[in-house]
């Protein structure tokens, strides 16, 4: 893993991780499962909601999770890249900018020619290749977190020299102000980049809270019950005010709520770690391939929805939304494995020609070359 020496900005957090033991791993692989799934939930379950006219059970569970399910990724995907800010651009570029642009591309290429005759609308290959030209500036349906992971990753490597109480002060002030340019990767760059920066500057801490939490259950638990009290009540109360549709959406309060989730994910991911059992096992898997699932749930997500809206087999919102989330989620590992030992692999795994720099023995399978969001 390297060497364990470890610089600090002067009166600031660590922004050099120190190797995380196995057992910290496994918390946050535990972590990315609760959070990739509560990604393709939320999709899954309005979606479907949408197509059959209705609500159903898990409605409530993606509004509880609305203010944490996306910062707790971000500051998961910031977790480690304090490792790689001081190597040259040309490994740095390998690792965090052209490892994301090569699944980008790809499949927004996929999604693309899924939806051919949507996007052309019977203009022909100039409008798809026009659309393939826009989505280089404007990240594309569900993979913009992708596109943000890499813009964050060279956005934190410009500006590791600024002072860490300036630079996480601007990060704050961009996501609380109410930017709306309509483009769509400054809008959520403005929105959050404060969880990846979070977790870049306190990897040390956040890694303590899950000490914490696995040393200490019951305050961990304790701790847990009271943050669920807040962020349902925050969450499911109207505020009163126009484009703040819950209390939970309104400025500073969102992002107080989004980081407070965040490390309230850590503290259950330590947890359930600690806990063990069928269930974590499960998680972990997910998470490790966390990837994986968020580049290629939309198709069987959208086969699903459709077969159960025209067919009726499922009449019922709620277990129709969790059947459509179950496919989508558990297709693309499927498809993951059977693909791992065919030319097909190149879905899921980065070629050598598409890397810059030899790539390390541990990143040829999914975990290591996208399963993971560390990319380090």
């Amino acid at each position: 893993m390297g060497s364990t020496r470890r610089r600090r900005q002067p009166g600031g957090p660590d922004v050099r991780p120190s190797p995380a033991a196995p057992s910290r791993l496994a918390w946050v692989d535990v972590a990315k499962g609760i959070c990739i799934l509560l990604v393709v939930m939320m999709h899954a379950t309005l979606g479907t909601g949408e197509a059959m006219g209705g609500e159903g059970f898990l409605h409530p569970v993606v509004a509880f999770a609305k203010p944490f399910r996306i910062p707790d990724f971000f500051l998961l995907s910031g977790l480690f890249v304090g490792r790689v800010l001081d190597r040259d651009w040309r490994l740095f570029a390998d690792r965090r900018v052209v490892h994301f642009a090569y699944f980008y591309g790809l499949w927004t290429l996929i999604q693309s020619a899924a939806k051919y005759g949507q996007i052309t609308a019977g203009a022909g290959p100039g409008a798809f290749l026009l659309h393939l030209a826009h989505a280089l500036v404007e990240p594309y349906s569900t993979l913009w977190f992708i596109y943000l992971l890499a813009l964050f990753s060279v956005a934190t490597k410009l500006l590791r020299r600024v002072p860490w109480p300036v630079l996480l002060g601007a990060a704050a002030a961009l996501e609380i102000l109410p930017i709306e340019t309509g483009w769509l990767a400054v809008d959520e760059f403005c929105a959050r980049y404060v969880y990846f920066l979070g977790g870049a500057l306190f990897a040390e801490r956040i890694f303590a809270l899950a000490d914490f939490a696995r040393r200490r259950p019951a305050p961990a638990l304790a701790g847990l019950a009271a943050w669920a009290l807040l962020d349902g009540v925050l969450a499911f109360t109207p505020s009163g005010l126009a484009g703040h549709p819950t209390l939970a959406s309104l400025p500073v309060v969102g992002l107080l709520l989004g980081a407070a989730g965040a490390l309230a994910i850590v503290a259950a991911a330590a947890l359930l770690t600690r806990a063990g059992g069928p269930v974590t096992a499960a998680l972990r898997h997910c998470g490790e391939r966390s990837i994986v699932i968020y580049l290629a749930f939309f198709l069987p997500m959208a086969a699903t929805r459709i077969l159960i809206a025209r067919t009726g087999v499922i009449a019922d919102v709620g277990l129709a939304s969790l059947a459509v989330t179950v496919a989508a989620a558990s297709v693309p590992l499927l498809i993951a494995r059977a693909v791992r030992h065919t030319p097909l692999r190149v879905l899921f795994v980065r070629p050598r020609a598409f890397r810059i720099v030899p790539d390390r023995p541990e990143a040829d399978g999914p975990a290591g070359a996208i399963g993971s969001l560390r990319g380090a």
